[in-house]
């Protein structure tokens, strides 16, 4: 008996934790690092950061400055949290590489990478033309700023930088870790094959990320089920390829040409920030109103066609289409 518990605590194979409990002690990590991070960050208040500036310009900084220096300490923050958080629990619990995550930089990462940011622009470009054809988009104004005292361009192109971050600890977080963990554990079942572990960790990391994105604002069902179709399009091409770089550069410009670009809402939130501004109407079944196109039926098909394109593109680049086994099978580190 006392054997038979050990056995579903431990691996004695692998020398590791099994699979559950080492996501329980990521969650927990992800929580102490998230309070040790937002604590470290209160203690920089504005008053801080200012004197902090005040050393680097000759004048002390206005109140755009300011406000650019709060959103990279936020925007930084998070991305220290959230892939740190991975890289600890990769090393010390799951004993695996970080690239092994999803990063190994080579040529085709690179390509993969280009890749996805050309597809993202592409079906949110096409989202918008449907939309606008269909006369239910008004361009309001170009080079949109919510504060008219703030210059266009460096928002602009925070927008991008923040995106970028996004891209990089959701996919990290939610394809890179969870699907790669989930799959191997789900092997350690005789009757399953690596293929159907790999699926079903696909499958339930998407749910478990439509219900993340649940509490937003304009959320609905309707929502949820369309970024959960979302997160199987952007988990597709990991789990063909081992690599997070598709992912990272769809979800980059999907979200950046959604909502800094054309001004939709991206999953119910307005960064301030978009070169064209525009009022919207038409069906929200169609649109997805308030919340963004993820929950319209254009934005589900947008979903489908890159779910299709990704798939394509990985069978031209390796001549065959199959999930990437390797995420079940660790290359464990020494201790």
């Amino acid at each position: 008996m006392l054997e038979r518990g050990k056995a579903i605590l431990w691996n004695e194979q692998t020398r590791r934790l099994r699979v559950p409990w080492r996501l329980v002690l990521w969650l927990a990590l992800l929580v102490v690092l998230g309070i040790f991070v937002t604590t470290a960050v209160g203690i920089l208040s504005s008053r801080s950061i200012e004197s902090v500036l005040v050393l680097f310009t000759p004048e002390p900084p206005g109140e755009q400055t300011l406000v650019a220096a709060r959103n990279l300490i936020f925007v930084s923050a998070q991305l220290i949290v959230m892939a740190g958080s991975v890289y600890l629990a990769g090393r010390f619990l799951d004993r695996r590489w970080f690239r092994d995550f999803g990063f190994r930089f080579n040529r085709d990462w690179w390509v993969d990478l280009g890749f996805g940011f050309g597809l993202g622009a592409m079906l949110m470009t096409g989202v918008f033309v449907v939309e606008l054809l269909a006369g239910w988009i008004t361009v309001r104004e170009l080079f949109f700023v919510a504060r008219a005292d703030f210059a266009f361009w460096p928002w602009f192109l925070w927008g991008f930088v923040t995106f970028v971050a996004v891209g990089v600890y959701e996919e990290l977080l939610f394809r890179g870790y969870l699907i790669t963990n989930i799959a191997e554990g789900l092997t350690w079942f005789e009757r399953v094959h690596s293929t159907t572990a790999v699926g079903l960790a696909t499958l339930f990391t998407s749910v478990v990320f439509g219900v993340a994105h649940a509490g937003n604002p304009n959320a609905t069902l309707a929502s949820t089920t369309g970024i959960v179709l979302a997160a199987l399009m952007l988990a597709s091409g990991y789990v063909l390829t081992g690599e997070l770089a598709i992912p990272i550069g769809l979800h980059t410009t999907w979200n950046f040409f959604q909502g800094t670009v054309y001004g939709f809402p991206v999953s119910g939130t307005n960064n301030g920030v978009s070169l064209v501004a525009i009022e919207q109407s038409g069906p929200r079944l169609l649109t997805g109103g308030g919340f963004g196109p993820e929950a319209g039926l254009i934005g589900i098909a947008a979903t489908g066609i890159g779910l299709g394109l990704t798939t394509l593109w990985v069978k031209w680049r390796d001549g065959d289409l199959q999930f990437d086994l390797s995420l079940t099978r660790p290359e464990l580190r020494r201790r």
